[in-house]
């Protein structure tokens, strides 16, 4: 059925590892999966990427930028060899007009189009993608993750190299970081806002 999903979450709710296993069903049923995931990351103009998940599941996926024309790609995909469904990964990275694309493909080829990706970044702020797939996705799912107190983790913190939180930089950040998913109240104490 062609509809464009949305799977968000904080960082480590296990992402991609749904977005694999879900691109095996397809394709252990013998239908056409195109895989998708950032290149925002430095990877060469024509490379295919990969999407990793913690648990050590991978797969090849084509790498989208922020000047990738979406649907021209998925419709060369399909005047080339049957598809049946499309899976992007990182999805927060997606421009306005990339969502629309997404959501153009799957209207006019009969696909479905499964986004997964972060809600919002380390500072509580929608990204770009997320926003706009929040407000078109026919279908919203939510994978959970905890914080390191059992309450349900819905924002993600960055820690600089000293292993503080950090408040400001990019929101694409090129180079490896590393990320605590926590919920809200200790994402706030984390950030020195509460101070009640």
């Amino acid at each position: 059925m062609s509809k464009l999903y949305f799977t968000y979450s904080a960082m480590n709710a296990g992402k991609s590892a749904i977005l694999l296993q879900a691109a095996y069903n397809y394709r252990e049923r013998g239908m056409e999966t195109m895989l998708w995931t950032s290149g925002h990351h430095g990877a060469a103009d024509d490379a295919m990427g990969r999407i990793e998940s913690r648990i050590g599941l991978s797969a090849d996926a084509h790498l989208f930028r922020s000047d990738t024309d979406l649907f021209s790609a998925i419709a060369a995909q399909r005047d080339d060899k049957p598809l049946h469904v499309v899976f992007l990964d990182e999805a927060q990275f997606l421009t306005r007009d990339q969502v629309w694309q997404l959501a153009r493909a799957g209207d006019q080829f009969g696909l479905p189009v499964l986004c997964y990706g972060l809600r919002t970044d380390f500072q509580g702020e929608l990204f770009e993608g997320s926003a706009m797939l929040l407000a078109l996705a026919d279908d919203l799912r939510e994978a959970r993750t905890i914080c390191h107190c059992g309450r349900k983790a819905t924002m993600t913190a960055r820690l600089g190299p000293d292993g503080d939180v950090v408040t400001d930089g990019d929101k694409i950040l090129v180079e490896k970081a590393e990320y605590v998913s926590l919920c809200r109240k200790h994402w706030e104490d984390a950030l020195g806002r509460n101070t009640a």
